[in-house]
C-alpha cells in the first residue's frame, strides 16, 4: 500500500475548517482523550458526549478515577454498557499512580502497555496529545485507506491492518494529532460505513 504525502496538508487543512464540535477536541489532556476513547468503543457519538461530559465532572483527573469507588464508577458507566471498559479504565488509572508518579506516560510503549489499551487507543493518545507519529488504525481509518489506494483486500485481516500502519508511518506529519483526527473524522463522516461515500466534498478526491 502507498499513500500519496500530497494527502496529508489536504487532510489537515479540512479537518481544521470541517471538524465536530465534540467536547473532547477542546483538550489534549490524554487523560480525557483515553476516556473518550474508551467510551467511544462500540457506542455512537451522540451517546457519548453527555457520559463524557459527567463522568469528567465526577473525576476530573488520573487520580479521582484511581481512587473512585467501585459503586461510583459503575453508576457513571451505567447504561454505557461492556462494564469491562470501565474497569480497565480504572485499573490504567492506578497504574499511572503507581508506576508513572501520576503523569500520564508521552511514550507509545508505554500507554500501550496500560490496561485495556490497545495499539488503536495507545497510537490516539500517542498522536493527538503528545505529536508522535503513531497511527490509530481502526475500522473508520482502514476504510478510507482501503478506497484512497483502491485496495480490495479485506480491511479486517491481520496483512491489510500491518500494511496501512506501514504506509500511515511513512507520510506521518509533525502535526501528528490533526492528522489522525482528520483520517477519523473523514472516516466518520464523508468516508463513512454502509453508505456511499460523498466524493464531491471529499479533501482526497483528486488522488482518490
Amino acid at each position: 500500500m502507498s499513500l500519496s504525502p500530497s494527502a496529508v496538508p489536504l487532510l489537515i487543512d479540512w479537518y481544521r475548517q470541517n471538524r465536530r464540535d465534540l467536547p473532547w477536541r477542546q483538550s489534549r489532556d490524554p487523560y480525557r482523550v483515553l476516556v473518550s476513547e474508551i467510551m467511544l468503543q462500540q457506542t455512537r457519538v451522540e451517546a457519548v458526549i453527555g457520559y463524557y461530559k459527567r463522568f469528567l465532572t465526577a473525576l476530573p483527573d488520573i487520580q479521582a478515577l484511581a481512587n473512585a469507588p467501585e459503586e461510583q464508577l459503575l453508576k457513571l458507566w451505567e447504561g454505557l454498557g461492556y462494564y469491562s471498559r470501565v474497569r480497565n479504565l480504572q485499573k490504567a488509572a492506578q497504574v499511572i499512580m503507581a508506576e508513572h508518579g501520576g503523569v500520564f506516560p508521552s511514550d507509545y510503549d508505554k500507554i500501550l502497555a496500560l490496561p485495556g489499551i490497545g495499539d488503536y487507543t495507545a497510537g490516539a493518545i500517542a498522536s493527538i496529545c503528545f505529536d508522535q507519529p503513531a497511527p490509530a488504525v481502526d475500522g473508520n481509518v482502514l476504510r478510507v485507506l482501503s478506497r484512497l489506494t483502491d485496495d480490495n483486500t479485506p480491511i479486517d485481516t491481520p496483512a491489510f491492518k500491518k500494511s496501512a500502519r506501514e504506509a500511515l508511518e511513512k507520510i506521518y506529519p509533525d502535526r501528528a494529532g490533526d492528522f489522525t483526527q482528520a483520517l477519523m473524522e473523514l472516516g466518520a463522516t464523508l468516508c463513512g460505513p454502509n453508505r456511499e461515500p460523498q466524493c464531491e466534498s471529499c479533501p482526497c478526491r483528486a488522488f482518490c
